[in-house]
């Protein structure tokens, strides 16, 4: 986690809710991290943008949160 949070950081357009957002993901599951990592490493000139489009991307990406049944408006 150290490390993803490291590589977070250093992207140049990083905001703290970015950050936390991403970390809040990869830390429901170990592979989420190897996976957000495995990403970053391989595209060096990312944003923030590209980060967050690909974890909402991932099939896993709403597994943890609200079902539409619960979900309110």
């Amino acid at each position: 986690m150290d490390e993803l949070y490291s590589k977070l950081n250093a992207i140049p357009d990083s905001y703290y809710g970015f950050v936390m957002g991403i970390m809040s993901y990869a830390k429901k599951k170990p592979e989420r991290i190897q996976n957000v990592l495995g990403f970053i490493n391989d595209n060096p000139d990312l944003s923030t943008s590209d980060i967050v489009k690909f974890v909402m991307d991932q099939l896993d990406f709403h597994e943890f949160g609200l079902a539409e049944k619960e979900m309110v408006g």
